[in-house]
C-alpha cells in the first residue's frame, strides 16, 4: 500500500478530528494536520506500516473449535468467478470486542466512533513475567514502570499487552489447555482496566493472546469492567515485536456489521 493511499485513508477516517492543530504530520505524499483527538504526532515521518493481523485459517486457535467453515459457492473454471461462503463465530482470529459483547446495551461494532479507531498505540512489554507465569496479568506495577521510562500513557490511546505469546502460535501452548480443560495464557488485570478508564481515558486495550482476561479466568472481570465503559478490545494481535513502546499510530480496521458484538478485522500500525 502506498503512502498516499494510507494518508488518504487517514484523512477520510479521522474526518473532522484531523482539523488544523499546532503542527503537521510529514509523509512522502505531503502534510496532514495533526489531530488533537487522534494524536497524530507533530513532525513524524511514516517510515513503515506494520501488519498486526494474523492470517485467519480454519485451524487458528479459538474458543469455538474450528475458526471458520467455508463452501466454494462459485469456481472460476465453471462460473467465471470465485466466491466462497464463510461461516464463523464473531470472535476468532485477530478480532475486535465491541462494548455490547459484555454489556446489556453497549455499542455494537458498527457504532464505535471511527475516530477512536485511529489513535496512539502504546506497547507494554510483559514478556519476562509471561515467560515465568503463563497466567500472568499486566499489572499496575507494569503500568508504573512503563510510565517512569516512557512518560504518561496519552489520553485516547490504545494500550497493547506484549506477552510474546505469538511465538506459541501453532503449538498447544497458545491455548494452554490443561488436563482439566482450563486454558492458560496472559491477560490484563482488572485493576489496570479500572485505572485506564478512570485515570488515562484511553480508547482501547489489546492483547497478543486469545482474550483480554487471562486464560484461566472464570469471571471475565476485565471484559465486564472494560467493555461496558464504552471502549473496545482487540485480541490475537501479531507482530508487536516490530513496534516501539510509544510513537506508533494504530489503524484499527474494525468490521462494520450492524448489531455485531465484534468480529475479525485488519489491524495496522504506522511507525
Amino acid at each position: 500500500m502506498c503512502h498516499a493511499c494510507i494518508i488518504d485513508g487517514i484523512k477520510s477516517s479521522v474526518g473532522h478530528c484531523a482539523v488544523a492543530a499546532s503542527g503537521s504530520m510529514h509523509t512522502d505524499a505531503g502534510f496532514i494536520d495533526a489531530s488533537s483527538q487522534g494524536r497524530l504526532r507533530e513532525g513524524v515521518s511514516i517510515s513503515r506500516v506494520v501488519d498486526l493481523t494474523h492470517t485467519l485459517t480454519p485451524d487458528f486457535p479459538s474458543f469455538f473449535g474450528k475458526a471458520f467453515e467455508e463452501e466454494n459457492k462459485f469456481a472460476f473454471e465453471k462460473d467465471g468467478l470465485n466466491l466462497k461462503v464463510i461461516k464463523y463465530a464473531e470472535h476468532v482470529g485477530t478480532h475486535f470486542d465491541a462494548p455490547i459483547h459484555f454489556s446489556a446495551d453497549g455499542l455494537s461494532i458498527d457504532e464505535i466512533p471511527v475516530e477512536r479507531l485511529v489513535c496512539p498505540l502504546v506497547v507494554i512489554d510483559v514478556r519476562i513475567g509471561a515467560h515465568k507465569d503463563r497466567d500472568y496479568r499486566l499489572s499496575l506495577a507494569d503500568i508504573s514502570a512503563f510510565e517512569r521510562e516512557h512518560g504518561e500513557i496519552p489520553e485516547n490511546a490504545c494500550v497493547a499487552m506484549w506477552s510474546g505469546w505469538e511465538a506459541h502460535l501453532g503449538t498447544e501452548r497458545y491455548r494452554g489447555e490443561d488436563s482439566n480443560g482450563v486454558l492458560h495464557f496472559p491477560g490484563f488485570h482488572e485493576e489496570v482496566a479500572d485505572f485506564l478508564i478512570r485515570e488515562r481515558q484511553v480508547n482501547g486495550i489489546a492483547v497478543d493472546t486469545m482474550s483480554l482476561d487471562r486464560g484461566c479466568s472464570t469471571d471475565s472481570k476485565v471484559h465486564y469492567r472494560w467493555l461496558p465503559s464504552g471502549r473496545y478490545g482487540i485480541e490475537n494481535l501479531a507482530n508487536l515485536v516490530a513496534l516501539p513502546p510509544v510513537g506508533a499510530t494504530l489503524i484499527a480496521g474494525a468490521p462494520k456489521i450492524e448489531g455485531a458484538t465484534g468480529g475479525p478485522g485488519r489491524v495496522m500500525a504506522l511507525v
